[in-house]
């Protein structure tokens, strides 16, 4: 038995991965995460090669680093550390050959390179959260997903770039994968940008609300926004705690959920809530299963309620017609693929009787203040209070310029979060936590009256467009009204690209459609969508071609305004904190 039978064996996937499946691609870029691990196994390529190869195309094709502004290429990486990515390629290659490592057997990611949030600690590195105004923000160690990245062998190439203080779902700094004059989606822009333009093979995104499934669907990248607890937020810049998920981007589902399996499980000393998954730890598929009716006996909902922001209507009459067409398309395939695929009503999140806890009423009001409190801020806001996260901001403001000091005050509403902390009876938490379960039971029964599985959507309705100042119409043009729900109910949600643009547009985007379904259905989510891109790889498998840099156009206001419509944060979102 040769050396990539002995690996294909252990890795349990002798019968899925051939050699001689593997197609020879004209660049080395092109080849799949799989691909990768099974051609350093047999010697054909090595981690030091990989990782030169997107080293050279991010000086080619990314632009000039640490820029928060335009910086004339796609600006999907912030930072790199070329000296440590090659030193980690090195290791690599050296585990992958040493059958008798003290370590083991070599994991599949070891000698993948991989790029990471600008929110994500990463140690010796700053993470600047999108805002110059956190220089000298170095990581002391590494965040447990990066941890568990590094313990599996994979090379970290640096930080990827996200919108200012992962505040806007526009996305503020990079360029879209296939148009440099295009929105990319925010907040974690890079961590979407980079696996599609070929600059890494897969990265860590962050999302609070809509973070990493927006940009997913602009680029037509493959996301995994895991349930809350899946995957521990120890070491991540927080946006509000008991929203914040840490999950992979990448090309395919496949290789998503082979980052998904690595940095997956309890945390209990970073990550409390990771000790709320179900015991033991639920397994994440990462192969398709056999056969041509692998959903049989699924069924998909399609919520006639899920409104988007172009219009009240239901969702399908909102749909650019190459978008509708898509989605037409998506549902039949996945019939043809043994699902039974059905409308059904939802919940209607318009209805006010229904926000339970999303965007839900005022339970307590500090009057001399005129503060509002929310079940949303009541629990995050406790949350935060224990994980001493105003007071490390305030800490941290204290060294910096008076000028940035002031904008993190502000920005994080330090002053503002003290009084409701120091004076909310402990009776309004308990009714926002209770709230909160409520939100999610309705949903459940939602689904359990029609007998549905799980849910699909479309994240968004129409092509994005163009970056400020570069055309009209500009931002996101149709998304979906609602879509940070899945965070307040802490459910998961896959999203993959399902086709492309209509012919006779200059660059034809992706279209991206998502499955969520209820906590804990990860694997099931990921399962479907695996199966999925198995029998319809066109999709995933397309690449953009290479932009030509230009000069930087450095706009005086480089960020998107935070609105009520674009910000990722729920407290901005549902009208609690101005923006």
């Amino acid at each position: 038995m040769n050396r990539f039978w002995q690996y294909a064996l252990r890795w349990g996937i002798g019968q899925r991965i051939k050699r001689r499946q593997i197609r020879t691609q004209a660049r080395l870029v092109d080849y799949s995460l799989v691909e990768m691990a099974a051609l350093l196994r047999t010697g054909e390529l090595t981690s030091q090669q990989i990782t030169l190869a997107y080293l050279e195309r991010i000086d080619r094709l990314n632009g000039p680093l640490e820029t928060y502004n335009d910086n004339g290429g796609y600006n999907a990486f912030v930072r790199i550390d070329r000296e440590q990515a090659l030193a980690q390629s090195q290791d690599a290659d050296a585990w992958i050959n040493n059958p008798d490592d003290p370590r083991g057997i070599a994991p599949m990611l070891c000698g993948i390179p991989v790029g990471v949030k600008d929110s994500i600690g990463i140690v010796g590195l700053e993470s600047k959260n999108g805002a110059p105004e956190f220089s000298t923000n170095f990581a002391l160690r590494n965040a447990t997903a990066v941890a568990r990245l590094r313990a599996a062998g994979a090379v970290v190439l640096g930080h990827t770039i996200c919108s200012r203080f992962s505040g806007s779902t526009v996305g503020d700094f990079g360029c879209n994968a296939w148009d440099v004059d295009k929105v990319p989606g925010g907040s974690s822009s890079g961590s979407a940008i980079a696996p599609i333009a070929r600059l890494c093979v897969a990265t860590l995104g962050e999302e609070t609300g809509g973070s990493m499934i927006i940009p997913a669907a602009a680029n037509g990248a493959s996301a995994i926004k895991p349930s809350l607890g899946y995957v521990s937020t120890g070491g991540v810049m927080p946006l509000r705690i008991g929203w914040d998920v840490v999950g992979p981007m990448a090309r395919s589902v496949q290789d998503a959920a082979h980052l998904l399996a690595a940095i997956q499980g309890p945390d209990p000393i970073g990550d409390p809530q990771t000790l709320y998954t179900p015991l033991p730890f639920p397994q994440m598929p990462t192969t398709p299963r056999p056969g041509e009716t692998p959903l049989a006996g699924l069924t998909i909902g399609v919520p006639q309620t899920d409104w988007m922001s172009a219009s009240d209507a239901p969702p399908g009459h909102t749909y650019d017609p190459d978008h509708g067409l898509a989605f037409e398309r998506f549902k039949q395939q996945l019939q043809q693929l043994g699902a039974r695929v059905l409308d059904f009503e939802g919940v209607n999140m318009a209805d006010e009787a229904n926000r339970l806890y999303y965007a839900g009423p005022v339970l307590w009001t500090i009057e001399h203040l005129d503060i509002r409190v929310t079940p949303a801020m009541a629990t995050t806001y406790c949350q935060q209070y224990e994980a001493n996260y105003w007071q490390a901001v305030e800490d941290f403001a204290a060294g910096r310029p008076d000028e940035d000091q002031e904008t993190l005050l502000r920005y994080y509403g330090t002053a503002f979060t003290h009084p409701v902390i120091e004076q909310m009876p402990c009776s309004v938490r308990i009714e926002a936590e209770q709230r909160r379960r409520a939100q999610m039971a309705l949903w459940q029964d939602a689904l359990d009256e029609a007998g549905v599985d799980f849910m699909v959507v479309m994240p968004l309705g129409a092509h994005v467009g163009f970056r400020s100042g570069l055309g009209d119409p500009s931002g996101l043009q149709n998304q979906r009204r609602f879509y940070d729900l899945p965070n307040a109910l802490g459910w998961p949600m896959v999203t993959f690209p399902i086709g492309h643009g209509i012919t006779g547009i200059t660059r034809p985007l992706p279209v991206n459609a998502a499955f969520w379904g209820p906590r804990f259905s990860d694997a099931c989510l990921v399962q479907a969508a695996l199966d999925y891109q198995h029998h319809y790889p066109e999709y995933h498998q397309q690449a953009p071609d290479d932009p030509q840099l230009r000069a930087p156009a450095l706009l005086a206001q480089p960020y998107w305004p935070i609105t009520r419509e674009n910000s990722t944060d729920p407290l901005v979102r549902e009208g609690s904190l101005r923006p």
